[in-house]
């Protein structure tokens, strides 16, 4: 994971704690401490587990982690998570959801760990907070097989997480599709905030 900034961070801190997954350059979290405002710019890379069973179980640990991880810093810091979190949230956020509900990203387990993420620990969904209904337009993720980009057969993957303080400073959110980069769509959020 990467972050580009212009402005210069009074901090980085490149993972997040983990014995076994900080050496997958999974997290970087840039800080922008003033003496009014603690905030944080964070860049993730969930693991995926469609490669097989034991790379779910993989996926699964590093949820069971990581959770704690946002919410201990969630007490002491405002934040933007913005990554690939490697699960679709909610029917909406994926064009065959009957068909894929033992498909990793979109297991039970995952989705009621994205659940109490928002509704427990309190984070916003940034997206679905400026486009609650989008379905077809919010795809951010296309499988390589088939013809799934062009028959936008999609998913919703990648995400900005904030605190609300942050995210009700959110204005306008995009998915760029007029140039294809890779199997991925960048979704950028505008706020109105200056680091």
């Amino acid at each position: 994971v990467a972050v580009y900034t212009r402005h210069e961070p009074s901090d980085v801190k490149i993972g997040y704690g983990s014995e076994e997954f900080d050496a997958e350059g999974r997290y970087v979290e840039l800080r922008f401490d003033t003496a009014t405002a603690k905030r944080s710019i964070i860049s993730a890379y969930f693991p995926s587990g469609s490669s097989g069973e034991e790379r779910q179980q993989a996926k699964f640990r590093f949820l069971a982690e990581f959770y704690p991880h946002l919410t201990k810093l969630k007490k002491t810091r405002d934040f933007i998570l913005c990554g690939d979190v490697n699960i679709a949230h909610q029917e909406i956020d994926l064009k065959n959801w009957k068909s894929n509900q033992k498909n990793s990203g979109f297991t039970p387990e995952e989705r009621a760990w994205m659940t109490k993420l928002l509704n427990e620990a309190g984070l916003v969904d940034v997206y679905r907070q400026l486009e609650p209904s989008a379905t077809d337009t919010a795809y951010t993720w296309w499988s390589n097989r088939g013809q799934a980009y062009a028959n936008n057969v999609g998913w919703r993957l990648d995400y900005h997480l904030a605190t609300t303080a942050l995210a009700a400073l959110a204005k306008k959110v995009a998915i760029y599709k007029d140039e294809k980069f890779s199997d991925h769509a960048p979704i950028t959020v505008d706020y109105d905030f200056k680091l």
